[in-house]
């Protein structure tokens, strides 16, 4: 049964439209969209689907295929007033009316294909695809950027998370075929071609089935740290800190927590300026090693890396790739595997090997095609 049929059978009118949004890989640049720095998301083809109806009150009313149980109807949508999974649709709702647009009450069904807990975004999808049905059932006449803001604020204030722009930016703004290159200072932003099938590569997504949660605190901590860091160094964010530089800084800075903070994000930005340098030349096989590079800075600086997530990347560059490295926030959730396509099956075969070896869960392991991003289907 479709989204759109099930939302008949639910709610007993037939729905006004059908949106999607879909999840996203961070190609280069972690946790530097939350210090002004500099990211490099992709969409996937994996998306959240919903169906809308308007209704004549201003309650919200979700219901997930993924989930069991009733609708959730959230009445006054307001901080603070949680109901699990259905905050990040009655988030939306509440962002938008607080930024002063009409937005009345809506009957929504959901569905997605986006892995949950796996760092791929999902929860980014579901707020896209809300944000981008109200601007198109209520008229509000917003750009992308600007529901993408709006999503933010509605995951940072209701839901609780303090995440950064990137997520939203990239469910709602990305093309197919290419990777976002965003700065998230001034929200420019660069569609960079990524067409690694034409190039005989391919890109995996390795979901070790450990989930991570980033309203738990450990991501909160490390976004403080950042802030702590650019505040000794007298910075308005660690963006602001050029890489040159970095040695100096480091030797003002009172901690070596801080200053494994700052070391990471100031040498990722500069990752991401590399990698777009390579891929704007042509030579999209020599950003392997960064990504190598950038994932030993996350796990030995930034600390947000756990032993499922090691596994992958040390297996598959050992089996024949050419580069790998967690994305997403870290502590569980996902890596990524650059591979020359005729090595594909083997380097997958290594690393599945390698949970069985070590009496892990086994990972999901699939290609990701870089695609579209939010629409009205």
């Amino acid at each position: 049964m479709s989204v759109a049929e099930e939302f008949s059978r639910l709610y007993g009118y037939e729905p006004e439209g059908v949106w999607e949004a879909p999840g996203r890989v961070n190609l280069i640049g972690e946790h530097t969209d939350y210090n002004d720095g500099f990211v490099m998301p992709f969409a996937l083809p994996h998306t959240a689907v919903a169906a809308f109806g308007r209704r004549t009150d201003t309650a919200v009313r979700a219901h997930s295929a993924d989930l069991p149980g009733e609708a959730v109807v959230v009445s006054d949508p307001a901080p603070g007033a949680s109901a699990g999974w259905a905050d990040y649709v009655a988030g939306v709702v509440w962002a938008l009316r607080d930024a002063g647009h009409a937005v009345g009450g809506v009957d929504v069904h959901l569905s997605s294909t986006v892995p949950t807990g796996a760092g791929l975004s999902s929860s980014a999808a579901l707020e896209v695809v809300v944000a981008l049905a109200l601007n198109d059932l209520f008229s509000l006449g917003l750009e992308r950027q600007q529901l993408a803001r709006l999503c933010q604020r509605a995951e940072n204030v209701y839901v609780g998370a303090p995440t950064g722009i990137m997520d939203q930016t990239a469910s709602a703004c990305c093309t197919a075929g290419h990777a976002l290159f965003l700065d998230t200072r001034d929200l420019s932003r660069r569609q960079v071609p990524f067409d690694l099938a034409s190039l005989g590569l391919r890109l995996l997504v390795v979901d070790t089935q450990v989930e991570h949660a980033h309203s738990e605190g450990e991501y909160g901590k490390r976004r403080a740290g950042c802030e702590a860091g650019a505040a000794e160094l007298g910075v308005t964010a660690l963006r602001d800190v050029p890489v040159a530089e970095l040695p100096a800084a480091l030797d003002r800075l009172s901690s070596d927590e801080v200053r494994a903070l700052v070391r990471h994000v100031v040498t990722e930005n500069d990752r991401v300026e590399r990698v777009i340098a390579l891929l704007d030349a042509g030579d999209v096989r020599a950003i392997g090693p960064l990504l190598v590079e950038g994932h030993a800075s996350l796990r030995d600086d930034f600390r947000v890396s756990c032993r499922e997530l090691d596994l992958v990347v040390e297996t598959a560059v050992a089996a024949g790739a050419l580069g790998a490295r967690m994305t997403g926030g870290g502590f569980g959730g996902s890596a990524i595997v650059l591979v020359e396509d005729t090595l594909a099956d083997q380097v997958t075969k290594a690393v599945t090997e390698a949970f069985a070896a070590a009496a892990l869960t086994e990972p999901r392991v699939f290609t990701a095609v870089a695609s579209a991003g939010a629409r009205r289907i």
